[in-house]
């Protein structure tokens, strides 16, 4: 089902067009990167720089005992979390905080909290196993699970506004993929939710933690590469500050990597146009591994022609899916979970029904999610955001009309390889576990093999606030604040200002736009839902086409202040 070796060859070349365009070399190839870049390499390939070229670029240092790249929920989870130890923190991010991607987290986050019907984190710990097609790293899941009931508690205490019962407890729906009694007890009621707006109220309270704990951050800055030590331990990061065109390198001991996915190298998906991998790509460049990059997740119901996210709280609420023959399909394909099958297996089905003559509409390629049959009420109270997205992405009154949904890129399980702490995993011949010193990965940047091969739902804000604080933890375990900074190498950073010069001043014929818009249709076509060996073979070929074009780059606007055609 999974054709590892075609698809990962394409996710790993994309990484590099996907996620810092700025930063691409010509001919740069992720997928030899990953295997053969020397231990402590900072690039997979070295550009010289002249002095003259290095005099035209401000760069200003800053020294951290601690800095996060990233400011979703993983990243603010993990800031404060080190700040809140004394640790002296700087959080770089590209995006104002509260514009980070997790904000449109609309269903919710998984704990057994037992607040609607009996539950117990070991058969939530069971439904993550098998969910993850039983590829899960099971020490991991354990830890997740069994954290999940006090990370919630957690959040309320910080502040978190979650829906309530009428005994005053939080709500808890059902979401897909979720059971009682290691799947024998029926449909479990075990996703806690903000109505359908959990991620917006979770990242606004994290991000008020933040602030309160003092962490110092950077907004706007777009990192661009870790700096490696002749250890191969990572000791900090070079940024773009994209309000003056400044560079920045900060010096720290422990670096958290908390950047989010790479959805955005497909054409449609769910994902902010700022999913684009960073954090992914700057590991691969520093000669790390990345792991898993194949398993990317479809969601079932992406608004048809907007790719916006109806979440599967809608179907946990009682939405049913149906095909052009007003038939509730998922009866046949999972008789038991029905439209809350897990996410690949309701993906899956709607394509066949597409596949097979039974999509809706004039070309028949999508199928329609119903709610009209619920209570106004309910929607209103349960499902405000998605009632306000349909109609404005759909044109529809879903107490009225059926939504038209279709399997759209949602998550990637895949990234960087990391253990439960969250600290990065370079395994050598011998030994498995071997740990890059100094860095860190959290949230679905990186890959704790907590998801495996399919993510169940509500357990991503799950696993950013359990892992973004479990590599706070770490770090406070392993290192003080305060604690003596190791030198940065020689000619730090040259080769980061070496490659921005060279994509401003190259005169090719290809603007980034072109090149990125060549990616996003290759991915789409050669890495969707369904995947054949010929297929993938023929996308690799067309990848690497796309990979040599960035040698014929032009970036048209030449400044470095607010330059999007620089920094997409």
């Amino acid at each position: 089902r999974l054709q590892k070796k075609g698809l990962c060859k394409i996710l790993l070349t994309t990484l590099l067009l996907s996620a810092i365009m700025p930063l691409l070399r010509a001919a740069a190839r992720i997928g030899a990167v990953a295997s053969t870049a020397p231990r402590g390499a900072t690039r997979s390939c070295v550009r010289k720089i002249s002095q003259a070229t290095a005099d035209k670029y401000k760069v200003i240092d800053h020294e951290y005992d601690a800095v996060v790249v990233g400011a979703g929920g993983a990243g603010l989870r993990a800031a404060f979390g080190l700040a809140n130890q004394g640790f002296k923190t700087a959080c770089v991010t590209k995006l104002f905080p509260t514009r980070s991607h997790t904000v449109a987290a609309q269903g919710g986050i998984n704990a057994a909290l037992g607040n609607m019907t009996e539950d117990d984190w070991r058969w939530h710990m069971y439904d993550t196993v098998k969910g993850s097609d039983w590829l899960g790293d099971q020490d991991a899941i354990h830890y997740m699970c069994k954290e999940a009931p006090r990370t919630v508690i957690e959040l309320e205490h910080y502040g978190v506004p979650f829906s309530r019962t009428d005994e005053g407890k939080i709500y808890q729906r059902a979401f897909g993929g979720q059971s009682l009694h290691y799947g024998k007890g029926g449909q479990a009621y075990r996703c806690a939710c903000a109505a359908d707006r959990t991620g917006h109220a979770m990242l606004h309270t994290l991000y008020g933690q933040a602030v309160r704990h003092d962490t110092e951050f950077f907004i706007e800055y777009f990192a661009l590469d870790l700096i490696m030590d002749d250890a191969g331990d990572c000791v900090g990061i070079m940024a773009l500050c994209m309000e003056d065109g400044s560079l920045h390198r900060f010096k720290c001991k422990n670096t958290v990597i908390a950047t989010g996915g790479y959805g955005r190298a497909w054409w449609s998906a769910t994902s902010a146009h700022t999913c684009t991998g960073d954090g992914n790509a700057m590991v691969a460049r520093a000669g790390l591994p990345l792991q898993d990059l194949e398993f990317v997740q479809f969601h079932p119901t992406g608004i048809y022609g907007a790719g916006c996210l109806i979440t599967e709280g809608a179907r946990g609420e009682g939405g049913i899916l149906r095909n052009s023959e007003g038939e509730r399909f998922m009866e046949r394909y999972a008789p038991t979970a029905k439209d809350l099958a897990s996410r690949d297996v309701v993906s899956r089905s709607m394509t066949m029904e597409i596949n097979e003559g039974r999509g809706c509409g004039p070309n028949k390629d999508h199928v329609y999610l119903y709610l009209n049959h619920l209570p106004p009420e309910v929607l209103a109270e349960r499902l405000p955001g998605i009632s306000e997205t349909a109609a404005i992405f759909a044109g529809v009154d879903v107490t009225k009309e059926p939504i038209p949904v279709l399997p759209t890129v949602h998550y990637n399980m895949g990234g960087i390889p990391t253990n439960r702490y969250g600290e990065v995993i370079r395994p050598t011949a011998s030994d498995p576990d071997a740990i890059v010193g100094g860095l860190f990965a959290a949230g679905e940047a990186s890959c704790s093999s907590v998801h495996g091969a399919n993510r169940l739902g509500a357990n991503s804000l799950l696993d950013i606030v359990v892992f973004g604080r479990a590599a706070a933890l770490r770090i406070g375990e392993i290192a003080k604040p305060g604690d003596t900074l190791k030198d940065l190498p020689k000619g730090a950073g040259e080769e980061t200002i070496a490659n921005i010069d060279f994509l401003r001043t190259n005169e090719g014929t290809k603007s980034t736009a072109s090149i990125r818009n060549e990616l996003q249709k290759v991915m789409q076509t050669h890495a969707a839902v369904f995947r054949v060996q010929d297929l993938l073979a023929e996308g690799c070929t067309k990848i690497d086409d796309v990979c040599a074009s960035i040698k014929d780059v032009k970036v048209t606007d030449k400044s470095m202040i607010w330059n999007t055609d620089l920094v997409r």
